[in-house]
């Protein structure tokens, strides 16, 4: 019955704790290394139409491996609309992989329900793999125009932080102009 109560008392602390309001965070202002060359994939979106990770090409991609489930992940779902529809122009598209295994009409309508404004893919452990494994969600990845990528987190961050590194990805390369890319792929699963 203690421990009951120490479990308690420790999630009321987390909860606090992760709901306080905290500081600013800065802008990202430096360069972000290139971590790998983003692996190749097709998915089926919520209506089961293909999509392949070369229909991107010379666009600055979020792809983020999320769930309906996951309170993170619907935390950060405002953010990326948000990006999406401020960056939209300048080539940024926000993919949303769900790895939900509800089936995609639910996934579909809990998009509707969000109005959610980019493409809703469905996972697959082909592609989980070739990302090298998620270890935990959201887990998102930022691809520069030249396909590789330029940044990878697991969990939530400062939106405005988030931001600026998309800023940054998006500014450093013009659409049309493709840099090679590096050798390596991501890490295999573990």
């Amino acid at each position: 019955m203690r421990w009951a109560w120490l479990f308690l008392a420790a999630c009321a602390i987390g909860a606090l704790v992760s709901f306080w309001p905290r500081s600013p965070v800065a802008p990202f202002t430096g360069t972000l290394p290139v971590l790998a060359t983003a692996p190749t994939w097709t998915l089926h979106d919520v209506d089961g139409r293909d999509v392949r990770a070369e229909d991107f090409k010379g666009k600055v991609v979020i792809v983020d491996f999320w769930a309906t489930w996951c309170e993170p992940c619907r935390k950060e779902i405002p953010n990326y609309i948000a990006l999406q529809k401020k960056y939209a122009a300048q080539g940024l598209v926000v993919l949303g992989i769900s790895v939900d295994t509800i089936g995609a009409a639910a996934v579909k309508r809990f998009g509707e329900a969000q109005m959610i404004n980019y493409p809703l893919l469905m996972a697959d452990d082909v592609t989980v793999k070739a990302f090298g494994g998620i270890e935990g969600i959201p887990s998102t990845f930022l691809m520069d125009r030249a396909g590789r990528v330029r940044h990878q987190k697991i969990g939530v961050v400062d939106a405005s932080w988030y931001e600026s590194l998309v800023a940054t990805v998006l500014k450093e390369s013009t659409p049309g102009v493709v840099m090679p890319a590096l050798p390596q792929p991501l890490p295999a699963a573990r």
